[in-house]
């Protein structure tokens, strides 16, 4: 069968790329060289940090925030076609100042913010307990933000893949692609371990494991992996409404008194395993946030492996060189909140659709050999 679009990768970002190119009748198939989403998209806490995450006014930023506004909507969508709910919440997230340095930092933050036109407020240790009770009294303030929302990022990623299928999309699944199919310069398919697979777009969508992908083609991504533990908690009652985020860790409220732990950073590591060091290292950044969390149960312990790129900038858009390769990996933290956005310019792309041209960012960083 000759596919429109064949997707290499079935994570957040393949899945939302493959729902919407089948939300416009394509034809898709996705493969993936293990189990739908399963990598760092299940991994992810699932915030939405537009804010949060990214401080220069650039084109990266202005993703972030047209993104992050798409997923009101994108929930419903979702929803009405798969029965997932993607636990979108907007209860704000905290960027906590535990130093005097810092909160002069998070102030001139805040005023870049709402000169942007977004919504910034800098509390100090006072105000911040009263929205938040449970905090460690120890911190200076923070800077709340109220647009910079969370979802349940498996789910996410569940919904997304369960959308394209409803809608015609196949997933091949445990199926490792091995390289390209190339006829006259132009990508049209895929060879995998069981044979091959043809189609009009190709798009490399395979997060952390696109660059050896890429690379067994001669083409060099100048992409890491960063490796990235987490756990997650259960309490007794609610400790917190809003997401906490201060150097070195966050802790992300979730339904049913959970809470989401992460998370620490290893560059160059594909090792998945989960440290004592690491859990250590959150365990006693997190009690200094929310004493009370020394009385929660451990409930799970994982490692996430995210795709960063040596400039910071994720690669979006089609290959300079390979016509009809076409890429959407390396988004680093921000997989969850750019993958509403990726999706729909990856489609558009592949549709002949005029985009935003600073937001086409896969001509950077490139070595063809």
């Amino acid at each position: 069968m000759l596919y429109d679009a064949i997707v290499v990768g079935g994570g957040v970002i393949g899945s939302s790329v493959a729902y919407q190119l089948a939300r416009r009748q394509k034809k898709v198939l996705v493969i993936d060289r293990g189990k739908t989403g399963q990598k760092a998209s299940s991994a992810a806490a699932g915030m939405l940090g537009a804010q949060s995450e990214l401080k220069g006014d650039d084109s990266l930023f202005q993703m972030a925030r047209t993104s992050r506004a798409m997923f009101p909507s994108l929930a419903v969508e979702l929803k009405e076609l798969s029965g997932i709910d993607i636990g979108l919440q907007q209860k704000g997230l905290y960027k906590i100042a535990s130093s005097k340095g810092e909160a002069e930092s998070l102030q001139q933050l805040g005023r870049f913010q709402e000169t942007a036109g977004e919504k910034a407020e800098w509390m100090d240790a006072g105000e911040m307990r009263q929205k938040e009770p449970a905090l460690s009294d120890r911190f200076w303030g923070a800077l709340y933000l109220p647009e910079d929302g969370q979802v349940d990022a498996p789910q996410l990623t569940k919904a997304y893949a369960a959308s394209a299928s409803a809608l015609g999309a196949d997933f091949l699944e445990h199926t490792d692609v091995t390289g390209f199919m190339e006829e006259n310069g132009r990508v049209v398919g895929v060879r995998t371990g069981g044979g091959t697979y043809t189609g009009e777009a190709v798009i490399a969508a395979a997060g952390a494991w696109s660059a050896p992908l890429l690379n067994r083609d001669r083409t060099i991504v100048e992409t890491y992996p960063v490796k990235g533990e987490c756990f997650s908690v259960q309490t007794e009652r609610p400790l917190i409404a809003g997401t906490l985020f201060t150097k070195g860790c966050y802790i992300v409220p979730k339904a049913g008194n959970r809470l989401v732990i992460g998370a620490t950073e290893q560059a160059g590591s594909f090792d998945e395993s989960v440290t004592v060091e690491g859990l250590f290292q959150l365990m006693e950044k997190a009690r200094d946030l929310l004493p009370s969390l020394q009385g929660a149960k451990i409930e799970h312990t994982w490692a996430g492996i995210r795709p960063q790129t040596k400039s910071g900038i994720p690669y979006v858009g089609p290959h300079p060189e390979k016509e009809g390769l076409w890429l959407a990996t390396g988004h680093y933290r921000n997989g969850i909140l750019l993958s509403a956005v990726t999706g729909t310019l990856v489609a558009d792309q592949i549709e002949g659709k005029q985009v935003d041209p600073d937001w086409v960012t896969s001509g950077q960083s490139f070595i063809t050999l």
